[in-house]
């Protein structure tokens, strides 16, 4: 067993102060705590700003101490035995307790500043020759140096940054103090690292806890007297479970209130690294976001049950492109009237009209990157949550995905889904990994390089696929569909990438590694096999079995009918406004009595990913005829295959056709 942990968003609407039980309103808690989240917010913006130089970033990244110890995980720890202290300002009144708050923030900072420095001085040792795409040698080189965990969005990232510090500079940035400036603080509290002098934590139910806090009573508290301790009731949400242990949490204020973010802690259960039977494996799609196939490891091959499952992102990634779009045109336009208000002064009678534009677009620009933001989060935790919910349908033991390290988008980007960005498929994957490990469901990432190259039937690596437009346009070009000259088969790209992933990741999956900081899986070295699909026929029914006995048509032709005509053909009455009530004659096209959908099955299954249906929402999802594509992941412009649970695997040969639970 081990401990997965989340954090829960909650909300306190008010507080009681437990020395003399006076109510404080959501609007006084509010100001309470944005009082002691800028007490906070002060103490480590003036820490970071002044060990924003190389020496004290160097110091930092040793890890030993002025006393030659080695530094300690927490933070506000490390800050002192750095001997960078830091003071509340002259008359203010602040406990130790929010000084270790401000410390463990301006230290998380910083560190996170030291991963960014690695990062620059990697790209910058081996910036390349041709500043638009970088050879292989190149990138071997800059792989080399790059820190653990880095993917592909942001060596591209930080190109660009420094590229554009080039071409102001005329030189490459010597360091990260040069390229940027003092990171930014938040208002917050981070509680981590205090103790029972500042806050306790006392679960009270199974959906509500406790948090006793010292807040201060004034915006400037002069002494002890103008602190207090507040009772804030907090609600938990559905995802804390009553066996979850409870952290210290980080205290904030967003729009108008007060957000508690919980950490929690679940035991889940232990995940193997190697010995898998049934996996599932997922391709970063052209046609969809996520295309997944279902492979068993039986007798050193990989048999595939030939059923693919897939989640289209189309409509979801055009509005993003769209309000991507919308961005930039107002940032262009914020930009432009900055330049303009730059060019005259306060007494020109234009200013107050520029700059009130000024403010109210750059205000929009906010708002529309927090609606892409939120958008992003929802598509990434919709396709994860629809990923595992597969993989759990399915029998499945590991999940395989393409390492978004090795993750090369070559071309034009024809398809919506192909446009979404790498930061998007990080979410994902980190989201996958989240809901998988609360089922024991090990993730591993595999090279991606050649996975839509070669045929999983028979190429192994020396067949390659012809890629065309579609089925019955083989000779033209394209990138939707793939054929192989050799052995004939014809069936979607992404289908062909995901049974290379998922026999990639079986036939590897002893080379799999496990990092010791992050716990992050991947295999390295590519195993190629090729992939068998293995569907045994449906046995024959009673009529098929009685045609054969008898030699006769299973359907037979019915007799052609007498086209000869011998009678007058009836005049065909209508319906008028004035008998319609009482006239009682059918149409073909409108039925007499309005047809209802078929009840569902009795069978209970998983349950899909996204929003629950409204009509439903107190019962559970049961898995029934399926009209059309469209699948219930939260959007209404997403499709996604159903999630079906089946009796048994589909594996060798010799089983019996598996049906869906009903």
């Amino acid at each position: 067993m081990s401990d997965l942990t989340a954090t829960a968003c909650c909300t306190a609407y008010a507080a009681v102060v437990e020395a003399t039980g006076e109510v404080v309103a959501q609007g006084l808690l509010v100001r309470r705590v944005v009082w002691l989240a800028s007490l906070a917010r002060d103490l480590t913006a003036r820490l970071v700003a002044a060990r924003w130089n190389a020496a004290d970033l160097d110091a930092l990244a040793s890890g030993v101490g002025l006393d030659g110890r080695v530094l300690p995980s927490k933070g506000w720890m490390a800050v002192r035995r750095l001997g960078w202290g830091v003071g509340p300002p002259a008359g203010v009144h602040v406990c130790d307790r929010v000084v270790r708050c401000a410390e463990e923030q301006a230290a998380r900072l910083l560190r996170l500043a030291l991963h960014r420095r690695r990062l620059v001085a990697a790209i910058v040792t081996t910036w390349p020759q041709n500043t638009s795409a970088r050879t292989g040698a190149e990138w071997e080189a800059l792989r080399a140096l790059l820190p653990d965990g880095v993917s592909a969005a942001e060596v591209r990232n930080r190109s660009r940054q420094i590229r554009a510090y080039l071409d102001e500079h005329e030189v490459l940035p010597a360091d990260l103090i040069e390229l940027e400036e003092p990171p930014k603080v938040a208002a917050q509290v981070v509680l981590a690292a205090a103790d029972r002098q500042l806050l306790t934590l006392q679960r009270t139910g199974h959906r509500s806890a406790r948090l006793r806090v010292r807040l201060p009573l004034v915006e400037s508290p002069a002494s002890a007297r103008d602190w207090a301790w507040h009772v804030l009731p907090v609600i938990l949400p559905p995802t804390v479970t009553p066996e979850a242990t409870l952290c210290a949490p980080t205290v904030r204020v967003t729009k108008g209130r007060v957000r508690v973010d919980l950490p929690f802690r679940i035991p889940v259960g232990f995940a193997p690294a190697a010995g898998h039977r049934i996996g599932c494996g997922f391709d970063w799609g052209l046609n969809g976001l996520l295309v997944g196939v279902v492979g068993e490891l039986a007798g050193g091959r990989v048999i595939s049950d030939g059923r693919p499952f897939a989640y289209d992102a189309s409509g979801v990634s055009a509005k993003l492109h769209r309000l991507r779009a919308e961005r930039e045109h107002l940032a262009a336009k914020h930009r432009r009237l900055e330049g303009l208000l730059a060019g005259i002064t306060p007494a020109d009678s234009r200013y107050v009209a520029l700059s009130t534009a000024w403010q109210r677009i750059g205000v929009e620009h906010e708002r529309l990157c927090a609606r892409i933001r939120h958008l992003n989060k929802a598509l990434a935790w919709s396709a994860a949550r629809w990923a595992v919910d597969q993989a759990v349908a399915a029998g499945a033991t590991v999940i395989y995905l393409e390492d978004l390290a090795t993750l090369e988008a070559r071309g034009r980007r024809g398809s919506w889904n192909a446009r979404l960005s790498g930061q998007v498929r990080g979410r994902i994957v980190e989201a996958i990994r989240h809901l998988a490990a609360k089922h024991a469901i090990a993730v591993v990432t595999v090279p991606a390089r050649g996975t839509s190259r070669y045929c999983p039937r028979c190429g192994a690596g020396t067949s390659v696929l012809k890629h065309c437009p579609a089925p019955d346009r083989l000779a033209e070009r394209g990138w939707r569909w793939a054929s192989c000259p050799a052995c004939g088969l014809s069936c979607d790209r992404d289908w062909a990438a995901a049974e290379r992933i998922v026999a990639r990741g079986l036939l590897g999956q002893h080379a799999t590694r496990t990092h010791r900081s992050t716990g992050v899986r991947t295999i390295a070295t590519v195993v190629e096999g090729n992939v068998a699909r293995a569907r045994r026929p449906r046995r024959p029914t009673r009529a098929a079995r009685r045609a054969r006995r008898t030699r006769t048509d299973l359907h037979p032709r019915p007799a052609a009918r007498d086209r000869a005509k011998k009678r007058p053909t009836p005049k065909r009455p209508t319906r008028t406004s004035a008998n319609s009530r009482n006239n009682s004659m059918t149409f073909s096209r409108v039925p007499d009595r309005r047809t209802v959908p078929a009840p569902p099955p009795a069978g209970g299954g998983q349950r899909p990913a996204g929003h629950a249906p409204k009509a439903g929402r107190h019962q559970p999802y049961r898995t029934g005829h399926v009209r059309n594509f469209h699948h219930r992941t939260g959007f209404h412009h997403a499709k996604a295959t159903p999630v079906l649970t089946f009796t048994e695997h589909r594996g060798s040969p010799g089983q019996a056709t598996p049906v869906r639970v009903a």
